[in-house]
């Protein structure tokens, strides 16, 4: 087995339905930074010692949370106000927010430009609602709005070629935005399978980990899109995150509840660990290659090391 259970962190209880959502690591400073949605708060905890620190209020509905460790930054998503936040992690108080489009929720940042770009959910009964919002982190201003083809899921950012990619779960793509010219889709990639949702990247063997509501992992060749491979998965997956030195990739399953780890030098699934219904959200310490479950029904989030 690959992943070692180390012990569980008890979190704030769920004020309302809904749990967890995305989770990012400062690993600098050993800080876990995840969305709390029923809550309308960030959680913040320990990653080093494990244990939970306390919780930033008043973003309603947040949904995202990515951290740029070059810039020392945060952002959250906040789709119940359609704003993003951003805070350094030692002036939490200093969060500014920006409005964005409508239910923002996955996010990407080029720290070399400065520009943060949210994906939106968007609203059915609101038309061009599926959009890209390309925000400039030193102006705090959207500068760009972004229409998309369908309701987007998680993007991810490839610092080697300047570019966003950004899962569309309806019609099955990964659409493609340049940061040079982020005011435009420039490329898209079709998926095989329905519903695309997890998307991270491999920088060094340019290849995107795709995994959909189909219940199929998809890699695929990032310059060309080619599909290399397509693995069953153990159920509907949601986050994702890809180990760069074990070269494993972390796939949260919300129903059963589990997270599968997968070799993706073998391609192929290591194990599939149990953890609890709906879990469908993980962080991930690179730095110290521990994996964070979060578990909404008993508001713990599980601990597992990575052993390699």
């Amino acid at each position: 087995m690959a992943l070692e259970l180390l012990g569980h962190i008890e979190l704030p209880e769920n004020i309302k339905p809904g749990g967890f959502d995305h989770a990012a690591v400062h690993s600098g400073l050993g800080r876990l930074y995840v969305a709390h949605t029923a809550n309308d708060a960030v959680d913040v905890i320990d990653s080093v010692q494990d244990r939970y620190l306390h919780s930033i209020p008043g973003l309603q509905g947040v949904a995202g949370a990515l951290v740029s460790n070059e810039q020392s930054l945060i952002f959250t998503s906040n789709r119940g106000e359609n704003t993003v936040g951003i805070f350094k992690p030692d002036d939490e108080a200093g969060l500014a927010k920006v409005p964005v489009g409508i239910r923002p929720n996955g996010l990407a940042y080029d720290a070399g430009q400065n520009l943060l770009l949210a994906a939106n959910v968007g609203d059915p009964n609101i038309s061009d609602s599926f959009t890209l919002s390309m925000v400039n982190i030193k102006t705090r201003q959207m500068t760009n709005s972004v229409r998309v083809p369908g309701r987007t899921r998680w993007t991810v950012f490839d610092g080697q070629s300047g570019v966003f990619y950004v899962n569309i779960a309806n019609p099955a793509q990964i659409v493609v935005v340049t940061s040079p010219e982020p005011d435009r889709v420039v490329r898209t990639i079709p998926i095989a399978t329905a519903g695309p949702h997890g998307l991270d990247f491999d920088e060094e063997r340019r290849r995107l980990f795709c995994a959909c509501d189909s219940k199929q992992l998809v890699i695929l060749e990032a310059d060309s899109g080619q599909t290399l491979k397509q693995l069953e998965l153990s159920g509907p997956p949601d986050v994702i995150f890809f180990n760069r030195q074990l070269r494993h990739l972390y796939i949260a399953i919300g129903e059963p509840g589990g997270v599968d780890v997968f070799d993706t030098d073998q391609l192929e699934r290591i194990e599939t660990i149990e953890t609890e219904p709906d879990a469908h959200t993980l962080g991930y310490d690179a730095e110290r290659s521990k994996v964070f479950a979060f578990l909404p029904e008993t508001h713990r989030a599980a601990v597992y090391l990575d052993k390699g």
